[in-house]
């Protein structure tokens, strides 16, 4: 082996430990970020769970606000790869099928069960009180998240609705499913005693679907 290949595994075989403490930073971040939005969750939690100390979060983001800004980054980009998000596969869905998966997709935070539902939960979060963070975040991204939800409100809508029409009822569609994902502790007490589980799920889907129809519907055929 020559000292060229002896060179580059060396390289390799230092770098995989700190690509490994990255990774276990932003996963740890992720999971407190969506618990406890940017506010709650503290750089003493997150270097626990990811079990690093805070100087390898200053060498890898320089702080808590650039770990945050990775973390959105890393949620905005795996929420844009999601099928539910895929302008193709949702054009082979009906309108209503695709209105309801997306509604769905908006409320999986409810059940807590993998990273794309913290991913969306972040989102939720800052749609109540936006951080300096996000508010910076959302200012460098042509490509906006409100995309998808745009599109498929167009499909309910007159030809030629104005594009700031269509963004405000793609913002009300979020907004019936992020109070829900926001509030989720608050809805489990009295007097609500929601139970956040698979059935109030699908029901709620179900619900706010044939509400944003009926909606949707009557302001097409009012207009």
């Amino acid at each position: 082996m020559n000292i060229r290949s002896n060179s580059r595994l060396n390289w390799k075989s230092m770098t995989r430990p700190a690509e490994n403490t990255r990774g276990a930073i932003i996963k740890a971040a992720v999971h407190l970020f969506a618990e406890k939005g940017f506010e709650g969750a503290s750089v003493r939690d997150i270097i626990a769970k990811a079990r690093v100390n805070q100087a390898a979060i200053n060498y890898h983001f320089k702080g808590k606000d650039g770990l945050y800004l990775e973390v959105l980054k890393t949620a905005f980009e795996k929420l844009t790869e999601h099928e539910v998000f895929d302008p193709e596969k949702l054009k082979s869905l009906s309108r209503e099928e695709a209105l309801r998966s997306f509604v769905y997709q908006q409320l999986r935070p409810l059940l807590f069960r993998d990273e794309m539902s913290r991913y969306i939960r972040l989102f939720a979060l800052e749609s109540a009180h936006p951080s300096k963070i996000f508010r910076k975040f959302m200012a460098t991204n042509t490509v906006s998240y409100l995309t998808t939800a745009v599109d498929i409100v167009r499909r309910f809508l007159p030809p030629g609705t104005q594009k700031r029409v269509a963004l405000c009822v793609a913002i009300w569609l979020m907004g019936q499913c992020g109070v829900f994902v926001r509030n989720r502790e608050l809805f489990a007490q009295e007097p609500f005693s929601i139970t956040a589980d698979e059935p109030f799920t699908d029901e709620l889907t179900e619900l706010i679907t044939r509400l944003a129809i009926g909606g949707l519907l009557h302001a097409s055929a009012a207009a």
